[in-house]
């Protein structure tokens, strides 16, 4: 039984990618390690957690006795490498911390594979997911490609283009097989409502104000997460080794459009008087090193892979907000910190 381990699959991203794993490939045995942060919350991934091919193992990426013992006693045939500090406005306050997770949590990983795999890399793969923003900003015009230089420009886009540095470092220098993903902006079930579109849904469910930066013009490209983890399946089984493919859902919207897209759909499905939610919009100052625009190319792993989203924005933005509204437990339990007696419920 080939065994496969993700990291940080309780988080947002992850915790799609782990069911996925554990509900289509029952001859694997999916390992979850999440150090359960802010954003890892095992009410995400309830409905697999007793699937006989799924262990849980909590703790932290940066303990390295930990991490190399666990690969030690466990003989890891891949990695799924989705553990990290993600929030730019957070690594503006704390960078260190990103460094600590981002960089030096994957330099434990990439060691760890590297003294179980020694000199035999036949059928093995470390698949580090990553983010566009190791691009920088673009102008009006114009993609992020695969050969794009780096430019980051934010704490948390500079850790993980070092991160990014020293995976493609270790398959030069060692010959560790490697594959790289570099998405756009995710959304989607189980966000933790810190960023955009969840922290937006859940302030007009409480009528709060929804704080837009600077004049709202600055423009993402959005992937809805179920798509981000088929293509995650599809590259870690079918992607070439010491490639990297980017992850994009052509589909670019101003930070503006797709507030007043939001608000239109929330104050359709709350039943509210159309334009009640779009006055909760609130100008505020911006944020330090604020990128202008990212948009990716997504045609390699489309031609290569066969890869295409399977969703409009519009069809995934409503997929979306049902699930939020149909889920206010989980919701309530995210904004009162409640979920973090999950864990002690279920494991303690």
């Amino acid at each position: 039984m080939k065994k496969i381990l993700i990291t940080g699959g309780a988080g947002f991203i992850g915790s799609h990618v782990v069911r996925r794993f554990v509900t289509n490939y029952p001859e694997y045995q999916i390992f979850n390690l999440d150090a359960l942060t802010y954003a890892g919350n095992l009410e995400n991934i309830a409905d697999i957690e007793h699937a006989s091919n799924y262990t849980f193992i909590k703790g932290d990426i940066v303990e390295t006795d930990f991490i190399n013992d666990l690969f030690q006693k466990h003989q890891f045939d891949g990695v799924i490498h989705l553990a990290a500090e993600s929030h730019v406005d957070r690594s503006i306050t704390d960078p260190l911390a990103f460094v600590k997770t981002n960089v030096f949590g994957t330099m434990n990983l990439l060691n760890a594979a590297k003294m179980i795999w020694k000199d035999n890399f036949k059928n093995k793969r470390f698949y580090h997911v990553s983010t566009d923003e190791v691009y920088g900003s673009l102008g009006a015009t114009g993609l992020f490609t695969e050969t794009t230089p780096y430019d980051p420009n934010s704490p948390y886009s500079a850790s993980k283009a070092s991160s990014d540095h020293f995976v493609r470092a270790y398959g030069e220098t060692y010959g560790l097989p490697y594959v790289i993903t570099n998405c756009s902006n995710n959304y989607g079930p189980n966000h933790f409502p810190e960023k955009l579109i969840p922290l937006f849904i859940n302030n007009i469910i409480q009528n709060k104000p929804l704080p837009v930066y600077g004049d709202g013009n600055y423009t993402r490209d959005w992937l809805f997460v179920i798509d981000h983890a088929i293509a995650i399946d599809l590259v870690f089984h079918q992607g070439k080794n010491h490639e990297t493919y980017n992850i994009g859902g052509f589909n670019e919207w101003k930070n503006i459009d797709l507030v007043k897209l939001l608000c239109r759909k929330m104050d359709d499905k709350l039943g509210s008087v159309s334009g009640t939610s779009e006055k909760l919009i609130t100008y505020v100052k911006d944020r330090p090193g604020h990128d202008l625009r990212y948009a990716i190319d997504a045609s390699k792993i489309n031609t290569e892979l066969g890869w295409r989203p399977s969703v409009t924005f519009e069809e995934g933005l409503a997929k979306t907000i049902d699930w939020f509204l149909s889920n206010e437990d989980w919701l309530k339990n995210v904004t009162s910190g409640e979920y973090a007696k999950y864990y002690e419920k279920q494991y303690s």
